[in-house]
């Protein structure tokens, strides 16, 4: 059985928007260390979706409500990396691997993730907000937003990969 345990940075709500990513703006950028990410879904539908997701150091659970506006409720967890790669292992329907890599941009916190395999090419940045009406200022190597198209989730591009559109 996994014993749950919260992260301390726990949301209950998450308000995210999504972005794709210039590729050539992209490799001109200076960039920190990337983490790996292998993440998989062991349900998804519209209304919730349960995620495992193992990094170079850690695995956590996630359990995300339905979208409505640019936010959904999220409950995430560590658990152990061994309980997390048997999961992943032995419960995913799907699955996907990134790399991210965390840049501050005028103030806020961006994550770009590089997908590799099936979705290699795809570059996506995404940025949590406090509000949905909340500003803030757009790298230059952020293109067009993609909040809310259903094809650039995670989960969905788990299923359905990047290479296959």
């Amino acid at each position: 059985m996994l014993k749950l345990q919260a992260k301390t940075n726990l949301m209950a709500i998450e308000i995210e928007r999504k972005f794709l990513v210039d590729h050539e703006k992209w490799q001109q950028l200076a960039k920190p260390d990337a983490m790996h990410f292998r993440q998989g879904y062991i349900f998804s539908d519209e209304k919730k979706t349960i995620r495992v997701r193992v990094t170079d150091t850690e695995a956590y659970i996630t359990i995300k409500g339905g979208t409505a506006g640019f936010s959904r409720s999220e409950f995430e967890y560590t658990i152990p990396k061994t309980d997390g790669i048997q999961l992943l292992d032995n419960f995913a329907v799907s699955e996907l691997e990134k790399y991210r890599y965390n840049i501050n941009y005028a103030g806020k916190l961006w994550e770009v993730d590089v997908f590799v395999s099936d979705n290699e090419g795809l570059l996506m940045a995404e940025i949590e907000l406090d509000s949905e009406d909340e500003k803030f200022d757009l790298p230059p190597w952020v293109t067009t937003e993609v909040t809310g198209d259903k094809r650039y989730y995670n989960s969905f591009l788990s299923a359905n990969p990047f290479k296959s559109w």
